[in-house]
């Protein structure tokens, strides 16, 4: 299995303390050696990092843990391959444009029988389930919404549907996004924790590391992380039961 993060905040924030638990488990720690990748919001601009190697000991993922780029939403992913080979193509997440916007997937997990879906419009490059889940669901709100998005509760809810279609194939965790909203759902293993003053010190699992937030953030941030596993061994995470599926934006719970 692989494993995501994902970030919500109200402000631009840097994800590097996260990071460097997550790369860390690929390859290190944890047994996720098939490639990472990372996408940062910036606006309507997505920015987009992916590696076939091992996050543990890739320069380009150290390039990110030392480059704060700040970004309200963040997806990121380290692969453990089960389905389509160890290449560029294969490595999460996956990018593709619908109504006017750049949307970013991630997902742990297998899917079988999921390619039998039929696609039109969307067609993946590489060879994983996970891109063919990806594309179908975009092909589905293309197919209802042709022209543009329907109201924020509308599109809440027809993603859940999509995503308990999906789900009827086997194991579902993914994070998604088109910038305006962070969309996580869970099969099996998914948590998340909301940092918002007064900020405390928070140390990684995977790594000899403390961070004090409150020397790194304003009293009016609200920052949500999300995670396959917790990332932190000081703080509370929200275990998300199966099945269960949440929308937040800026940080805050938008749908449950």
């Amino acid at each position: 299995m692989c494993e995501l993060l994902g970030m919500s905040a109200n402000v631009p924030t840097d994800i590097c303390f996260s990071f460097q638990g997550l790369m860390q488990r690929g390859g290190k720690t944890g047994i996720h050696r098939d490639g990472w990748g990372i996408a940062f919001y910036e606006g309507k601009g997505c920015r987009t990092f992916h590696d076939p190697n091992p996050s543990f000991d890739s320069p380009v993922a150290h390039l990110i843990r030392d480059y704060p780029i700040k970004s309200r939403t963040v997806i990121s992913h380290i692969r453990q391959a089960t389905h389509g080979k160890i290449c560029l193509e294969n490595t999460h997440p996956f990018r593709r444009e619908l109504w006017g916007r750049d949307w970013i997937f991630a997902h742990n997990g297998k899917l079988k029988g999921v390619k039998q879906r039929a696609l039109n419009f969307f067609r993946p490059i590489g060879g994983t389930d996970s891109e063919h889940a990806f594309c179908w669901m975009l092909e589905e709100l293309r197919q209802r919404y042709p022209d543009a998005p329907p109201p924020a509760k509308k599109l809440y809810r027809l993603i859940k549907d999509l995503a308990g279609e999906i789900a009827g194939h086997g194991v579902c965790n993914f994070l998604l996004s088109d910038s305006r909203a962070l969309y996580a759902h869970c099969s099996t293993h998914l948590a998340w924790i909301t940092r918002r003053a007064p900020f405390g010190d928070a140390s990684l699992i995977d790594d000899d590391l403390t961070v004090d937030f409150s020397q790194e953030t304003g009293r009016q941030d609200v920052v949500t992380v999300f995670a396959t596993r917790p990332l932190t061994e000081n703080e509370d995470w929200s275990l998300m039961a199966k099945g269960e599926y949440v929308v937040f934006r800026n940080g805050e719970a938008a749908f449950r």
